[in-house]
């Protein structure tokens, strides 16, 4: 899988601004901070057969692919691979290491909380619970957290976290 640090993107950009960059975070995060040349295309509705219609892409340039840390790029971009679109670059880092690297940035009035951090307030409320509700309701229920450890297991291991998919289509998660 092709990479490109977030300087060098800059440089293609300042060299010739019509390049084909993506952000594929949730539409909230996109709101709260992006890369000014970046189309928001979020991985959960990306559709590699519209990206050309629907966004203006061409389909000759590479894609550039963004997401807040380089996890969702690279899932992003082996749909792009497996869909036929051999030119997708995924930047290092992501948008956290464009900031760091002081490039400019697109910021919105609102502050959100990352879909990573997110999905561990949401393990964490689940294993809490089924630990009190066994406690104190029904020993059944320490099998919730044993769920959520399992799937906590699965996600580090294959590097799929279903219930990071499904926060990203929380109403939350959508507002622009």
């Amino acid at each position: 899988m092709a990479t490109i640090t977030a300087t060098a993107l800059h440089q293609l950009l300042q060299d010739n601004a019509a390049q084909n960059v993506i952000d594929v975070r949730t539409p909230l995060e996109f709101a709260e901070v992006h890369v000014a040349a970046a189309k928001s295309v979020p991985l959960d509705s990306l559709d590699p057969e519209h990206l050309h219609e629907h966004h203006r892409l061409s389909l000759e340039k590479p894609v550039y692919i963004l997401c807040r840390s380089g996890q969702r790029a690279t899932k992003a971009a082996d749909q792009l691979a497996k869909a036929g679109f051999p030119n997708s670059i995924v930047v290092e880092g992501g948008t956290l290491a464009w900031i760091e690297a002081g490039l400019p940035v697109n910021r919105g009035k609102a502050k959100v909380i990352s879909l990573e951090r997110q999905v561990r307030i949401a393990a964490g409320f689940l294993v809490l619970s089924g630990v009190l509700l066994s406690q104190f309701v029904n020993p059944a229920f320490v099998w919730l957290s044993g769920f959520v450890g399992a799937g906590l297991i699965f996600a580090g291991i294959s590097d799929w976290c279903g219930m990071g998919l499904l926060i990203a289509k929380a109403p939350w998660n959508q507002k622009a």
